[in-house]
């Protein structure tokens, strides 16, 4: 994630022509959007300072200056806590290479298990497909009827990775039949997620990963978007099912707030709800 503000930045500034914010253009510019003074002048602050901030030389940056510059760059909401997150970075306690190590190990094991009474609610949703994530979108726990739609346990764990799945997976693009809009949409969350755990080595390799393997992952990923995946709408290609439109929800874990809970919630007496009493009708008789 290094460089990563002045990247966000610079594309941010980018987008936004002087005409559009109350200024003239004059002169040749090198690159599309505002210049670095522009954005200066517009937030209030010296040109200086605002290039220390594009540099990443300013941790103590005030809430003022950042949303001023939000508020400049016409940052959305979830842009502008991508902008806080990554422009003061939560940094471990320095100490021995051994004892960080040790200490990243046990926050990973610790962030892997899912307690026993989630695993509860998510079998007590015996209509609803539900499957737990965490923030590097590695899928932890599930119910019947989400391993029947997305298809989780047939995969060894290192493959329960959303964007593995998506980007990596050649049948995703058969599984979702709006496959850019999914892989747009993954790749803001993860961006997200990533400026929130910014010494996450697992985190790093995954998105390495990506970019080596992929050319629509590394291509999507320096567009810099940024968007939770809080709620939407996906749809589905089942192989048995056919065809599935489901809204989502998810809800965080106050005791594991890197851990979500995804439930999708297909409008009752609809297709898709019926086509999923079918499909867990079909999953209870070859269980059963």
């Amino acid at each position: 994630m290094d460089g990563e503000l002045g990247d966000f930045l610079r594309s941010r500034r980018a987008r936004i022509q002087p005409e559009e914010v109350g200024l003239a253009s004059y002169g040749r510019r090198r690159v599309p959007g505002l210049r670095r003074e522009e954005v200066a002048q517009l937030a209030g602050v010296s040109v200086d300072y605002y290039i220390r901030l594009e540099q990443g030389r300013g941790p103590s940056v005030s809430d003022a200056v950042l949303d001023a510059v939000a508020r400049v760059l016409r940052l959305d909401e979830a842009e502008h806590e991508y902008l806080r997150a990554v422009a003061r970075p939560r940094r471990r306690a320095e100490g021995g290479q051994d004892a960080a190590r040790e200490s990243a190990n046990r926050e990973a094991a610790a962030a892997s298990r899912v307690r026993p009474g989630v695993q509860l609610i998510l079998d007590g949703l015996d209509r609803n497909p539900a499957y737990v994530l965490d923030h590097r979108m590695d899928v932890l726990a599930w119910n019947a009827l989400g391993d029947a739609v997305v298809g989780l346990s047939d995969h060894a764990p290192g493959e329960r990775n959303m964007p593995r799945r998506v980007f990596l997976d050649p049948s995703a693009r058969d599984l979702y039949p709006d496959w850019a809009a999914i892989a747009s949409q993954t790749v803001a969350h993860l961006r997200l997620q990533a400026g929130h755990h910014p010494d996450d080595a697992a985190m790093g390799r995954l998105v390495g990963e990506l970019s080596r393997a992929s050319d629509d992952f590394r291509r999507l990923w320096a567009d810099h978007l940024v968007k939770p995946c809080d709620h939407g709408v996906k749809q589905l290609r089942h192989p048995v099912a056919g065809l599935l439109t489901l809204p989502y929800e998810t809800l965080t874990i106050p005791a594991a707030p890197d851990q979500t809970i995804v439930v999708y919630t297909p409008e009752p007496g609809s297709e898709t709800a019926e086509r999923l009493a079918l499909l867990g009708s079909w999953v209870t008789s070859r269980t059963g």
